[in-house]
């Protein structure tokens, strides 16, 4: 985040003050959703869900709406795209508003602080105009950001803090999805040399860890199962990223397999006057085997 001056005060914009005396109307300005959220969040004539929320209620809202728009893409749902982008810029203007309410900053510092770190880490585009190439873009872009992380220290010495551990796998957010949170870990390990030299040996590595897991399966061990699992899993993220392929839309595209190939099984079923409860596995499964020779 970069340093810019903070609001001290909760403003009120013309849109907020025509918010007391007419109706609520649907708007193409900022402003507008600006001005809405003042209103459900205001402690006399707003919403009182909304009126008692924080940044930390809100945070699980704010991600799943980020995958409720990365879903949106994956189905080539642009009518639904439109949607889902103004649900998560509610999410912004949301925190926004909280941080407003406490005189911490405003959504206008939000705006100036992403405006001036994206002109800050383009300069091949709005300064040297002759570093515009990819590899010179993305060594100018690691170098700034290396930079403000050392202007981030040298505010932290100033205010007489302690010097933050700094490790090579800080910036990635825990609140990532697992498999994504997986690859950009080890990714950031590669960077030193810390990775296997091809998918043949992560593959290998996969059977080493079922066959943990399948001794702590054995061994009835509850807690350490679960641990060979999560095992299991980072393998797969590693592997995922070895094939270059994205873990997460590979799960989703096999989520929507299982979703389809099911649907197909209540549909056959129903025409039968069964439902899936009263089926047994064995009649199940081939009507599985019936929707997957669909699919060819």
């Amino acid at each position: 985040m970069t340093s810019v001056p903070r609001s001290s005060s909760v403003s009120v914009s013309p849109a907020e003050e025509q918010l007391s005396s007419a109706d609520v109307r649907p708007g193409r300005d900022i402003v507008d959703l600006l001005a809405i959220m003042a209103r459900l969040r205001d402690p006399e004539r707003g919403c009182p869900w909304d009126v008692v929320q924080t940044f930390e209620t809100i945070a699980p809202y704010t991600i799943e709406e980020a995958h409720e728009v990365a879903d949106a893409i994956a189905r080539g749902d642009i009518d639904d795209l439109c949607d889902e982008l103004g649900d998560l810029l509610l999410q912004v203007v949301f925190h926004a508003r909280i941080a407003e309410e406490a005189g911490q900053f405003a959504f206008p510092d939000v705006v100036e602080a992403i405006t001036t770190k994206m002109i800050r880490r383009h300069p091949h585009v709005f300064g040297d105009a002759g570093a515009r190439t990819s590899a010179m873009a993305k060594g100018q872009w690691e170098a700034i950001k290396a930079q403000e992380k050392a202007s981030r220290a040298a505010r932290r010495a100033e205010r007489g803090l302690e010097p933050e551990h700094r490790s090579l796998l800080d910036g990635i957010p825990a609140a990532l999805p697992g498999l994504t949170r997986a690859v950009k870990l080890q990714d950031k390990a590669a960077t030193v040399g810390f990775d296997w030299d091809n998918p043949r040996l992560v593959l290998a590595k996969i059977r080493e860890e079922i066959d943990e897991l399948e001794a702590e399966i054995d061994a009835g061990r509850d807690r350490e199962t679960a641990a060979e699992l999560g095992d299991v899993l980072f393998g797969l993220a590693n592997l995922a990223r070895h094939l270059k392929a994205d873990p997460e839309a590979a799960l989703r595209s096999t989520n929507e397999k299982f979703r389809r190939r099911f649907n197909y099984i209540e549909r056959a079923l129903e025409a039968r006057g069964e439902t899936p409860a009263q089926a047994s596995l064995d009649e199940m499964e081939a009507l599985w085997q019936e929707a997957k020779r669909e699919e060819i």
